[in-house]
């Protein structure tokens, strides 16, 4: 009882209550899982993404495209029945930070590599409505005019190398290269075709 009125009177004893609370919480939920082998081992066929691919994930980010599209499967049966299998960890280890989300305003994006053409992707971004008539989704002209940045997409490769993703000397030389003339579309486009490959023939 005293606890209690100490935690009702006294704002800074709740404070440390509710904290000392969410700590045991995080280190019994939260902590073990640094340790499971398949929360941080890729799965098998998960590669890191190519620096094209790593311009269209951070021009993802950037246009806000995660606010209504989750990367995040869950297991039931309604989701993988449209979608496919559902999503697991290893699928994410590359992801800094993850694009997992819950707000589906528009269609979950975890299994979309290859479910349709270049081109597709191309005009839905351009002009949604020219595939999906009643697609409530923003047009993004402005991709097909701006050209991608090598030097910060290499920048940015350096940086997820310092968290583990398995980049080298050769993969940064090579990014001016794959990126020469690359437009903000081609890298989206590229991101997206590559989303959902390791397991999206299974169910």
């Amino acid at each position: 009882m005293k606890l209690q009125q100490l935690a009702e009177e006294k704002v800074g004893f709740l404070i440390v209550f509710t904290l000392i609370v969410v700590s045991v919480g995080l280190i019994v939920e939260v902590v073990p899982l640094f340790g499971t082998k398949e929360v941080i081992t890729a799965t098998k066929g998960v590669k890191p993404y190519s620096p094209l691919q790593v311009a269209g994930r951070d021009i993802f980010v950037r246009e806000g495209c995660y606010n209504c599209h989750s990367q995040q499967i869950r297991p039931f049966r309604a989701e993988t029945e449209r979608y496919g299998h559902y999503s697991v960890a290893g699928e994410s280890v590359y992801d800094h930070p993850f694009q997992w989300g819950s707000k589906r305003t528009g269609p979950d994006l975890a299994r979309v590599g290859g479910r349709y053409s270049d081109a597709w992707h191309r005009i839905h971004l351009l002009n949604p409505r020219a595939v999906v008539p009643e697609s409530n989704m923003p047009a993004f002209p402005w991709l097909a005019r701006n050209k991608v940045d090598a030097d910060e997409v290499v920048r940015h490769m350096k940086a997820l190398e310092k968290v583990g993703t398995p980049y080298t000397k050769e993969d940064y030389d090579k990014a001016a290269e794959e990126l020469k003339d690359k437009s903000e579309l081609d890298a989206v486009v590229a991101y997206l075709q590559g989303l959902g490959l390791a397991l999206k023939n299974k169910r």
